[in-house]
C-alpha cells in the first residue's frame, strides 16, 4: 500500500497512538504528550512515515471546530457576555505584556525588528484546546472559573483574528480598515442570526423529530459545520463560527444530549491535531533555535500565570481562582502556530523564526499540561484525587 495514502497515515496515527498511550498510562504520563511525541517520531522530520501533513492538519482542524462547538453548548449567552465584559481589560493588558516579552527576547537573540514583532504577536495567546481539554466539563463549566477562562480566550481569539488580518494585508504595520470594520460589524449580526435561526427553525425541527436520535446527531453536525463555513465566508474564523453555533443552542434542553454524542467524534479529530503539532516540528533545525526557544518558553511559563494572577486579583477575584486560571492559560496557542505559518507564507519570517515559535508552543504546552495535571482538577489528571470529568 502506498506509504503516502490517507489510510496508511490513519493506520500509523491511531495504531501508533494505541501503543504510545498504553505506555503513557502505565507510566502515568499525559495522553496529549504521547500524541505529540508520536507525531515527532513518525512525521516527516522524524522517521518520515507520514508526510502529507497539509491534509492531516486540515482534518485535525475539524477537531478544534467540534471542541469549540461543544464548549459553546455549555455556555449561557447572558453569563458569557457579562464575563467577557469583565475580562476585557485583563485580556488586553496581559496580551500586551506577553507580546512585549516575545519581542524583547527576539531582539536579544538577534532576530530582526519585523520578525521580533511576529514572535511577540505569537506569544499573546493561550491555547483554547489545552485549556478546555484540561477543564473538567461537569465541574468548572458551570462555575465562574470556567466562564472567566472562556471570556479571556474569546477576547484573545478576536485579537488573533486582527493580527492575521494585518499579516494577510500585505504590509506589516498597516491594517485593512475595511476588512477590520467588517469583522466588528459582522460578529454581532452573526450571533443574533444564529440565535434567531435556532429559535425559529432548529428547535422546531428538534421538537418534531426528537425521537430520531440519528437525525439530531446529523442536524447538530450540519449546524456546527454549516455555521462555521458561513462565518468564514463573512471574514471571521471557522472556530468563532463553531463557538457561536454552540452558544446559540445552549438554551435548548437537548444541548447536553448533543454534547455527549459528539464528544467521541471530537476526540477522534483532536488526536490528529496533537499528532500534527509534533509532526510539524523540524528536528533538523532545532540545534539552531533551542536556546532562544528554551529562554522564551521559560519566560512565558513564568510570566503568564503571574500576570493573570495579578490582573484578576485587581478585579476582585480570589487569589486561588486567579492562580488556577493563570496556570491553565500558561501556555502558547494553536493561533501561534497559525501566525507562524501565515508569516512564513507571506515572507515576513524565515523558517528558523517559525521553528522558534513552533518549539516554544510545544514546550509550553507540554510543561503547562504537566503543571495543571499535577496541581489542579482535570479529566486526565494523574492523581485520582484530582481527576474530574
Amino acid at each position: 500500500m502506498d506509504g503516502h495514502s490517507l489510510f496508511y497515515s490513519f493506520f500509523l496515527i491511531f495504531s501508533g497512538a494505541a501503543v504510545v498511550t498504553t505506555i503513557a498510562l502505565y507510566t502515568r504520563q499525559p495522553l496529549l504528550v504521547a500524541y505529540i511525541v508520536l507525531g515527532a517520531l513518525v512525521g516527516p522530520y522524524g522517521l518520515g512515515y507520514v508526510e502529507d501533513l497539509d491534509l492531516l492538519s486540515e482534518i485535525a482542524s475539524i477537531g478544534i471546530i467540534f471542541l469549540l462547538f461543544l464548549l459553546g453548548l455549555d455556555l449561557q449567552p447572558k453569563a458569557l457576555l457579562a464575563t467577557m465584559k469583565k475580562s476585557s481589560l485583563t485580556a488586553l493588558l496581559s496580551s500586551l505584556l506577553f507580546a512585549a516579552t516575545g519581542y524583547i527576547i527576539g531582539r536579544l537573540f538577534g532576530f530582526p525588528h519585523n520578525e521580533s514583532l511576529i514572535i511577540g504577536a505569537a506569544m499573546m495567546f493561550s491555547s483554547t484546546i489545552i485549556a478546555i481539554k484540561l477543564l473538567p466539563m461537569t465541574v468548572l463549566h458551570h462555575r465562574h472559573t470556567g466562564e472567566l477562562m472562556i471570556g479571556l480566550l474569546l477576547i484573545q481569539d478576536v485579537i488573533a483574528i486582527l493580527i492575521l488580518i494585518v499579516l494577510l494585508s500585505g504590509d506589516l504595520g498597516k491594517i485593512d480598515i475595511q476588512q477590520l470594520s467588517m469583522v466588528f460589524a459582522v460578529l454581532p449580526l452573526l450571533a443574533f442570526a444564529a440565535i434567531g435561526f435556532v429559535k425559529h427553525v432548529l428547535l422546531k425541527l428538534i421538537t418534531r423529530f426528537d425521537h430520531f436520535h440519528e437525525y439530531i446527531f446529523l442536524l447538530a453536525i450540519g449546524w456546527c459545520l454549516g455555521f462555521s463555513q458561513l462565518a468564514y465566508y463573512l471574514g471571521l474564523s471557522v472556530e468563532i463560527g463553531a463557538l457561536i453555533a454552540g452558544i446559540s443552542l445552549a438554551t435548548s434542553p437537548i444541548s447536553q444530549f448533543i454534547a455527549v454524542n459528539l464528544r467521541p467524534l471530537r476526540d477522534f479529530f483532536l488526536v490528529m491535531f496533537f499528532f500534527s503539532i509534533g509532526a510539524q516540528l523540524n528536528l533538523m533545525l532545532l540545534p539552531e533555535v533551542w536556546l532562544p526557544a528554551l529562554v522564551l518558553s521559560f519566560c512565558i511559563l513564568a510570566i503568564k500565570p503571574m500576570a493573570f494572577r495579578f490582573l484578576l486579583v485587581k478585579q476582585q477575584e480570589t487569589r486561588e481562582l486567579a492562580w488556577d486560571v493563570g496556570f491553565r492559560l500558561g501556555q502558547n496557542s494553536e493561533f501561534s502556530l497559525l501566525i507562524a505559518f501565515v508569516s512564513v507564507q507571506m515572507g515576513w519570517i524565515t523558517e528558523h523564526t517559525s521553528l522558534l515559535i513552533q518549539a516554544t508552543v510545544i514546550i509550553t504546552i507540554l510543561i503547562s499540561t504537566y503543571i495543571v495535571m499535577l496541581n489542579y482538577p482535570s479529566p486526565i489528571a494523574i492523581s485520582e484525587k484530582l481527576r474530574r470529568d
